[in-house]
């Protein structure tokens, strides 16, 4: 099973607008460079624990969004760091996964929350991701991920 990283983005601060960028930097227990997580400044970044390093969400769940409930997001607004293509993360709780030179361990499914719904601002959003939403990761080794590497089970 191989897949690709199709988009990257990264929100300096909770609910600010993610940005898109061709190449971001990973370091492991702490997250990607430039995001609110890696920063401490997320949403949810009080709350610690494990798989908020890291979230990916597949290109084919956001058009199964919209195909399904109406629902269409730009690129980014899923609050997601990495889209994929070609790869069902759904595979990847609790393995190990690549993307180039960087090894992620999946943690659990990023099911939504009402949270994301009121910042993407269209009913269904919560309603269509369930179980689609994307997978929490940690890093286990750093590295820089681009968009184009490929994306393999480690």
């Amino acid at each position: 099973m191989t897949g690709e990283v199709l988009h990257i983005h990264v929100a300096p601060t909770a609910e600010s607008t993610p940005a898109s960028v061709n190449s971001v930097r990973a370091e492991a227990g702490r997250g990607l460079e430039g995001d609110r997580y890696y920063a401490q400044t997320g949403t949810f970044s009080e709350k610690g624990g494990p798989g908020r390093e890291v979230t990916l969400i597949a290109i084919e769940a956001i058009e199964e969004l919209e195909a399904e409930f109406g629902v269409k997001l730009a690129s980014g607004q899923s609050r997601r760091n990495i889209t994929t293509l070609g790869i069902d993360l759904n595979d990847f709780v609790d393995k190990e996964l690549r993307l180039g030179e960087v090894v992620l361990r999946g943690v659990r499914l990023c099911e939504p929350c009402d949270h994301l719904e009121s910042l993407v601002g269209q009913a269904n959003t919560m309603r269509g991701l369930v179980h689609r939403g994307g997978l929490r990761c940690d890093i286990v080794s750093g590295g820089t991920i681009r968009i184009g590497d490929q994306i393999t089970a480690a």
